[in-house]
């Protein structure tokens, strides 16, 4: 089955976007994947295409109306998980990534102004994520990461299958450093353990260099990593 991405937005025109290039692009035009935009103001009900209206109780900004988007989530068909991207959902992680990319594809909710009722929300009870502790413009920046790190997982994408086994927060850390040739460039040099063919070693020496990067550079990941670490040792 050819993984689905839909994604209601009130900017249809942003997609594929970035998604129709490199990695992404590929796989579309191959068809491992697919994507289907939607038109919210194709749902609206007055000749204006009115999808937003003033917040009850006053205050600044505009909220996307719920039956307006009720009604493009049941006309958007689609498959998958009903998704809102929105800063106060849970934090996009690499572990729900793999969750998402093993399905059948998602269904992607783009907010704008100051977010969308409330009721709407407890009526289709989306699963809300956020890609971090910011505000952009609109979900649509966030729905075009989401699927391209969904669809980079998707098998046939990638060249080299050991490529994904090696990434960052596969083992619960950050990736080790990478180097390349000249072996020697402005008088830094590649560490020698990379030029000695030793496979033992490299690998000692590729995950210390993971496990420092992460204790330095992100604490919750390292203490995350540790509590795992002592639950399999019993």
């Amino acid at each position: 089955m050819t993984w689905l991405a839909t994604v209601l937005t009130l900017f249809p025109e942003m997609f594929p976007g970035p998604l129709g290039a490199s990695l992404a692009g590929k796989a579309l035009e191959a068809g491992i994947w697919r994507l289907e935009t939607v038109d919210i103001r194709d749902f609206a009900r007055d000749k204006h295409r009115s999808v937003d209206d003033a917040p009850f109780g006053g205050g600044p900004g505009m909220v996307m109306r719920p039956d307006v988007l009720d009604a493009a989530i049941e006309g958007a068909g689609g498959v998958g998980p009903l998704i809102y991207l929105t800063p106060r959902g849970r934090v996009l992680d690499q572990a729900l990534v793999k969750e998402l990319a093993a399905g059948p594809g998602v269904r992607l909710i783009c907010g704008r102004f100051e977010g969308v009722d409330e009721r709407v929300l407890e009526a289709r009870a989306p699963l809300e994520v956020s890609l971090g502790d910011f505000v952009l413009s609109g979900g649509e920046p966030a729905a075009i990461a989401l699927i391209d790190a969904c669809v980079r997982l998707l098998p046939g994408v990638l060249g080299e299958p050991d490529t994904l086994a090696e990434e960052s927060f596969e083992a619960g850390l950050l990736e080790y450093p990478h180097y390349t040739r000249p072996a020697v460039w402005q008088g830094r040099s590649v560490p020698e353990v990379l030029l000695s063919g030793h496979h033992e070693r490299i690998r000692a020496w590729r995950r210390e260099r993971a496990e420092e990067a992460t204790r330095k550079r992100r604490p919750d990941l390292w203490e995350r990593y540790l509590a795992r670490q002592r639950a399999a040792n019993g």
